[in-house]
């Protein structure tokens, strides 16, 4: 069969950014975190490559996108397990312009970063085998069924009309509440809410950063399947509403505090790149920005005030950055998307004087807010009675990177970490 040898350029290179900001995450995790925990923080995140990997080749692929096991459009059967009938030189269910090995390797790499998101949640105080135990039920239970719900053939969100073109809610809503749901079954870190938690390294935060800001490009673009007009209408989408939340966010340290601040700046622009992705290839670029400005205002407020308010111990905000930033680009998808754009969207958004689409995308962030909330609460109720899920004080004072992995990101270092 002869496919498109540009589209199919434009998906490899794409897969190959994505699964890079996994790398990048831990790089952006970890210098948010105590010098101590260096080390455990990048393993508790990078490990999820060789974990989601096997596991959506041996089940995950099949289990997402394979054919609706029961009618019930929650989750597919196993026909495809271990890549069965899975091509690189034939055309899958999805697509006929590129292999069907391709696509599904593609969507590996969003099943590849959504668990490692959730352990910024969790970082400082969770044993390594109950974090590698947790992830691997977690993509069994939340991830894959949620995926095809969302974007799977016959999938239950999918069949009423909502849209998500990158994941507003299979990866950044799924991981966001379950980042909620486990810290708090988890517990606070010691100390949590008296003294004060400082990044050690915010240029190595810094670096991660950038890395996520240019696979995000090829996480929204990619996404169009090909080299064609959607995927330039989502990179622009994409450029322009992180470049509105940076500003945004800007702003709102120079009224609060007289000050800007690398850290704020940088989670701007992240929390836009959150807010865009469910919409990136429906809604109109005049929309990006309003998206883009309106989102730090909101994450800002919820990692601050409602997190201060109910005391959970969102280590590195997780929730507040995915969670609340992928309700409203849901939301905001349900305003401003356009048929005209792309078709899949039933219906134009609020904005243009339908309520059907807003009124769907309501539902589908419902189903996927109460499904990973109850699902990963299961999860970490039922890990805690059969394996040992918290590291002890003592451990937890010493650091992970030594009690968990005996290696330490700076062994030349001599002074005293708090």
């Amino acid at each position: 069969m002869m496919f498109n040898a540009g589209d199919i350029a434009f998906v490899l290179v794409c897969t190959i950014f994505v699964f890079f900001m996994t790398p990048g995450l831990s790089l952006f995790y970890s210098g948010m975190v105590r010098r101590k925990n260096t080390i455990n923080t990048i393993m508790s995140t990078v490990f999820c490559c060789g974990l989601a990997i096997v596991m959506w080749f041996v089940c995950g692929y099949s289990l997402s996108f394979g054919p609706d096991a029961f009618g019930l459009g929650i989750i597919g059967d196993f026909s495809n397990a271990f890549f069965n009938g899975v091509s690189a030189f034939e055309a899958g269910p999805y697509v006929d312009n590129i292999p069907g090995a391709l696509f599904a390797i593609f969507q590996l790499m969003f099943c590849v970063i959504t668990p490692a998101i959730i352990v910024g949640s969790l970082s400082g105080r969770m044993r390594f085998p109950a974090t590698f135990v947790f992830v691997g039920v977690w993509l069994l239970l939340v991830y894959y069924p949620l995926a095809h719900m969302v974007w799977g053939d016959g999938g239950l969100i999918d069949s009423f009309g909502a849209v998500d073109f990158a994941g507003g809610n299979v990866i950044h809503i799924s991981s966001g509440v379950s980042g909620l749901v486990a810290c708090i079954i988890l517990g606070a870190r010691k100390g949590y809410g008296i003294k004060e938690y400082h990044p050690h390294n915010i240029p190595m935060f810094f670096m991660g950063a950038a890395i996520l800001w240019a696979g995000w490009f090829a996480f929204n673009g990619g996404c169009a399947l090909g080299a064609n007009e959607l995927a330039v209408q989502a990179v622009v989408n994409t450029a322009i509403s992180s470049a509105a939340a940076m500003l945004s966010w800007m702003l709102m340290e120079v009224l609060l505090y007289k000050k800007v601040t690398l850290m704020g700046s940088v989670t701007g622009g992240i929390v836009g790149l959150v807010a865009i992705t469910p919409g990136a290839g429906f809604v109109p670029f005049w929309s990006a920005i309003i998206i883009g400005a309106l989102v730090s205002p909101i994450c800002y407020f919820a990692m601050t005030k409602v997190k201060a308010k109910f005391g959970y111990d969102d280590s590195l905000d997780a929730f507040g950055c995915h969670g609340v930033g992928g309700i409203w680009g849901g939301i905001a998808t349900g305003i401003f998307a356009q048929s005209s754009i792309n078709p899949v969207a039933q219906w134009n958004g609020l904005a243009f004087g339908d309520y059907h689409l807003f009124l769907a995308q309501l539902v589908a962030i419902l189903i996927s807010v109460v499904y990973s909330a109850v699902l990963t609460a299961v999860i970490m109720l039922v890990l805690k009675k059969v394996m040992k899920v918290r590291v002890s004080p003592e451990d937890e004072a010493l650091g992970l990177d030594i009690t968990e992995h005996a290696e330490q990101a700076y062994p030349a270092f001599s002074g005293i970490d708090q």
